[in-house]
């Protein structure tokens, strides 16, 4: 898990490379919600937070000549972004299936972009193999604990923000930013981890369920697709953080109809960030809570198909 020096390092190189990210409040389908807009980072996504922590790691141990990841697209954007800023070599493995917007985004970065597999779980099988052979240095997405001390930032920026903060939202696919924002949250702060219904093998595995066992079905929350290594740090920060934890789903519908919702109030988000939002507008405004808007790479026909089911 992180320590104490790792979150704190994660701290000085993100304000050192990053501004601070703007909370809104925004006056969503009639109610005013709170949001962390993460979605104005550079790369469109919180993820280069997690990126830069563990990149800069790397140089700072001086073992940073070449990095290797896997990615739905934001992770792997957050890397290049990152290895461009850091001057590290960086190769980015995607699955054929990601989102048009996020290729096209890596494609402008420098760095070796592998488009293999129909899904993430067979695209990070190749990073890894990839990472192996070439004796590169492989940057898990979540299951890593300097990438955790980087989105553990979130958190710690927000708290400086808007201090009365009691509850937070954010969504959930492998855990790195539930478990950063675990570790981070003082006590008394409730942290509300929101997934798909029909895509969450987070829960699953936390709850005992063997991923061999567990179907995944496609999900407009791209960036929260598909399995989680079983020993993932972040279960185990999810079990020891478990009183401060709520975790909750959301269906298909509700995140079109957030992602719809945030669009009209002028807020372009894409599944994965609705997620999110989705619970906090089953809910109802709450003037205790902050919804962290993850993102904001959504293709166009991603967004028409939400507008249109709204």
């Amino acid at each position: 898990m992180p320590t104490p020096e790792d979150l704190a390092h994660a701290r000085a190189l993100v304000a050192e490379q990053l501004d601070p990210t703007e909370v809104a409040d925004l006056v969503i389908d009639g109610g005013v919600s709170s949001l962390k807009l993460e979605c104005a980072q550079p790369t469109g996504s919180f993820k280069v937070r997690g990126a830069l922590a563990a990149l800069g790691q790397l140089v700072a141990e001086g073992s940073s000549s070449r990095v290797v990841t896997c990615s739905a697209g934001n992770h792997g954007l957050g890397v290049a972004w990152a290895a461009r800023q850091l001057d590290i070599a960086a190769t980015v493995v995607v699955p054929a299936t990601a989102s048009p917007v996020k290729v096209a985004k890596l494609e402008e970065l420098p760095v070796e972009l592998l488009l293999v597999g129909q899904n993430y779980d067979e695209a990070e099988a190749a990073a890894l193999e990839l990472a192996a052979s070439d004796e590169a240095t492989f940057v898990s997405p979540y299951n890593d604990p300097k990438v955790v001390a980087g989105q553990a930032t979130v958190l710690t920026e927000l708290l400086e923000q808007r201090p009365s903060m009691t509850r937070v939202i954010v969504p959930v696919g492998g855990g790195g930013l539930l478990a950063g924002t675990l570790l981070a949250a003082p006590e008394g702060l409730e942290v509300v981890g929101a997934s798909v219904a029909h895509n969450q093998a987070f829960a699953s595995l936390l709850s005992g369920v063997d991923l061999a066992d567990l179907e995944l079905h496609p999900t407009v929350a791209d960036g929260l697709a598909g399995g989680i290594e079983p020993d993932s740090m972040t279960l185990e920060v999810a079990r020891l953080c478990a009183a401060s934890l709520e975790l909750v789903t959301v269906e298909e519908d509700e995140i079109l109809r957030a992602m719809a919702a945030a669009w009209r109030s002028g807020l372009v988000i894409e599944g994965s960030a609705a997620v999110a939002l989705a619970v906090a507008l089953r809910e109802g405004p709450r003037d205790d809570t902050v919804v962290v808007v993850t993102g904001s790479n959504v293709t166009s026909e991603v967004l028409e198909r939400a507008l249109a089911a709204r």
